[in-house]
């Protein structure tokens, strides 16, 4: 692939991204960014200068805080010792980790993942295939909710070969399609309903049969005065012969009558 081609994708896609209605940030979001890097290739490459790297990369919030990113770039401008132009490529896998909430102004991250360069050589023909460990940080400056500009720098370690390269980059990206779910609204607590009850006497006055009831009088559900009920009760009492003392047998039934009569003071009670 060539850069121009490169480019002409990162742009179109920063276009095409710009024009959705619902952006936002947070989990869901995608983001879409245009970078460049330079690279400090180690000196067992030999190049007689260090390269251009331009590229893009399309990102997906696993979560708030947590991206899931995919990168390809391409080298320029590294030259072997006989001014031969190197040319290069990686692609990239990254997990980045975000500070600070979707929103901020400013969101630091952390980054760690892999990626593969495949890079001419000094001195020879063909390329170098390579398998890279990467880690890295930086921070991204959200203009607004949408635009970004992000700058950082990444520590690439070759596994194949043990040595490590250094690749600062800036980059300018879009970020669309996430958002947090808005909370539903929490309903208010009904007030407690308040009635009018003219004679105080309980019920309320929409269904008060019997306004204007005197005060202290029992009422019923309806609001009027409760029908009184007769209860009778027998009790067997027992007396010796001749004798007024009460058998202790009797005190039982003698005793309910008179936890009845205390629980219900205004009952009237007649003894026969």
């Amino acid at each position: 692939m060539k850069f121009k081609n490169t480019l002409g994708v990162v742009i179109g896609s920063l276009i095409a991204a710009s024009s959705f209605q619902a952006l936002a940030q947070g989990q869901g979001a995608v983001e879409v960014e245009g970078f460049a890097k330079k690279e400090m290739f180690d000196s067992a490459r030999d190049f007689k200068n260090n390269g251009n790297l331009f590229g893009g990369s399309i990102g997906y919030f696993l979560t708030d805080d947590v991206e899931l990113r995919l990168g390809y770039d391409e080298v320029h401008n590294a030259r072997s010792d006989d001014g031969r132009n190197i040319k290069g490529s990686n692609t990239a896998l990254d997990a980045l980790y975000h500070f600070n909430a979707p929103g901020d102004v400013v969101r630091p991250y952390v980054s760690a993942g892999f990626s593969d360069q495949s890079i001419g050589q000094n001195g020879r023909g063909g390329r170098n295939g390579s398998t890279f460990a990467n880690l890295g940080g930086g921070a991204k400056v959200y203009f607004t909710e949408n635009f970004y500009a992000r700058a950082g720098v990444e520590a690439q370690y070759n596994i194949d070969q043990g040595d490590t390269e250094w690749a600062p980059s800036v980059g300018i990206g879009v970020n669309f399609g996430g958002g947090k779910k808005a909370a539903e609204p929490v309903a208010a607590a009904a007030a407690p309903e308040v009635c009018s009850d003219s004679d105080n006497d309980g019920v309320c006055d929409n269904v008060d049969k019997c306004p204007g009831t005197a005060a202290n009088v029992t009422v019923d559900a309806d609001g009027c005065p409760a029908v009184a009920e007769v209860v009778r009760v027998e009790l067997d009492v027992k007396f010796d012969f001749d004798k007024s003392k009460v058998k202790e047998e009797s005190y039982g039934d003698i005793k309910n009558l008179a936890d009845f009569m205390k629980q219900y003071p205004a009952t009237s009670t007649t003894v026969e």
